[in-house]
């Protein structure tokens, strides 16, 4: 496969797109630029994975609750510039989680996709890891609590009412401000589940802030809001978190990412478990 960027020079070209900057991340090349008049974002990833397709994700919401998008191809999107762009991460920072928690609410509830194309996976198959995981002999994750966790989210699996596409990691630094359109989500990796499914990510984020969204309380307060702006049912958004939890962690097992004993996601799930009974 030819580099991302000489990738990103060919959809620059292909898109008529001027480049400004090029900042780089672990899984992507993002240029900022202008086509013709038109702020842009040029995002280009570097290797298939579960970002490849979400061009053809964030289309499917047709602008509503995501940022539009101009043109797509695999592995590159250019969409429009969000301005200034600033994320939730910061207001929770301040000690404003209980705001950052009901815009979430709200980003989430203006979001209407269209019926997900053909290829979009599944919640069933992103909890395929659990499988992989008890076959691959790692011990760093407590066995009890993967096993916990796998039995919760195949049972969730089973009983879904009505399933839709989601964003797929609609948590903070995913949710940016625009001045003429308010807050919006970016960089959709697209999955079909029920609707409870989606807030696992943002309960266990951000995660510049362990100790905040760790706290039972938090996690209680959260959920309270999420029920409430969204008419979730409170027993299968918590069953979803913590067993999304536990897999969060195993995905971090399997890009071989560090875990460390006090990960976050799993000081999570300890913390949900309880609620759970």
């Amino acid at each position: 496969m030819e580099s991302a960027r000489v990738r990103l020079s060919e959809h620059a070209r292909t898109w008529r797109v001027v480049v400004d900057e090029v900042c780089e991340t672990t899984g992507s090349l993002i240029a900022y630029g202008h086509r013709g008049a038109v702020p842009v974002v040029l995002k280009v990833v570097k290797r298939p994975g579960d970002e490849w397709r979400s061009g053809e994700v964030a289309s499917a919401f047709g602008a509503t609750g995501v940022a539009r998008v101009y043109e797509c191809a695999g592995g590159a999107l250019l969409l429009e510039r969000l301005t200034p762009g600033r994320s939730l991460v910061e207001m929770v920072l301040r000690g404003r989680d209980g705001e950052a928690t009901a815009i979430l609410a709200g980003v989430i509830g203006a979001m209407s996709p269209e019926t997900p194309s053909a290829g979009v996976a599944t919640v069933e198959e992103w909890g395929r890891a659990f499988g992989w995981y008890a076959a691959s002999g790692d011990r760093r994750i407590p066995r009890p609590l993967v096993a916990d966790a796998h039995a919760t989210y195949a049972a969730l699996c089973e009983s879904q009412a009505s399933r839709r596409l989601l964003h797929g990691d609609l948590q903070h630094s995913n949710v940016l401000f625009d001045r003429a359109r308010g807050w919006v989500a970016i960089d959709p990796k697209g999955v079909v589940g029920e609707l409870e499914y989606e807030l696992g990510a943002l309960l266990r984020n951000p995660r510049q802030a362990p100790a905040v969204f760790t706290d039972p309380a938090t996690v209680e307060r959260r959920v309270r809001v999420l029920s409430t702006g969204l008419g979730v049912d409170r027993t299968r958004t918590l069953g979803w978190a913590f067993a999304q939890a536990v897999l969060s962690a195993i995905w971090c097992v399997q890009d071989r990412v560090d875990l460390a004993e006090t990960d976050p996601s799993l000081a999570l799930a300890e913390a949900i478990r309880p609620l759970l009974r």
